[in-house]
């Protein structure tokens, strides 16, 4: 596929705008008919369970309402590793499969710890442009979190 390495750039770009809290910038890698995911298995109750879902307005007025919330500002790090690109449609769509884990650094003390893990499902549209992102799925194997961090994945 031609075009990988502008979808694994995509994928890797959407890290780091969002490990920078630059929200707008992470809209713009978008795609106009964008949906977002936050997804878990639970074995517990055995059943699947969706923790958030948004469209691409949704995301949007997420961001804006951020600042609105008591949450927990230790700096996020999102580091992603791409598995698969698997060409779709003809060639108009991929679907990413990626590794993520996240890392947290605490603001009291600096240190560093492992906050989630999860698998990152991706449909990225393939357009003259440049690759936008279609649809993401944050498949998360971690479940338990405490509270008080509203910032997606």
């Amino acid at each position: 596929m031609k075009s990988r390495q502008s979808i694994e750039d995509l994928i890797y770009k959407s890290c780091l705008v969002m490990d920078d809290k630059n929200f707008g910038g992470y809209l713009e890698l978008c795609d106009t008919a964008f949906h977002y995911a936050i997804t878990a298995y639970s074995p517990e109750i055995r059943k699947e369970m969706i923790w958030l879902e948004h469209d691409r307005e949704g995301m949007k007025s997420l961001f804006a309402n951020l600042p609105k919330h008591n949450s927990d500002h230790s700096p996020l790090s999102r580091h992603a590793t791409v598995y698969l690109v698997e060409e779709q449609d003809e060639g108009r769509k991929a679907k990413v499969t990626s590794a993520l884990q996240v890392f947290k650094t605490s603001l009291d003390g600096g240190a560093t710890e492992l906050f989630a893990v999860a698998k990152m499902i991706d449909m990225v549209q393939l357009t003259p442009e440049g690759p936008k992102l279609l649809d993401r799925n944050i498949r998360l194997e971690t479940r338990m979190f405490g509270i008080g961090y509203h910032i997606p994945f």
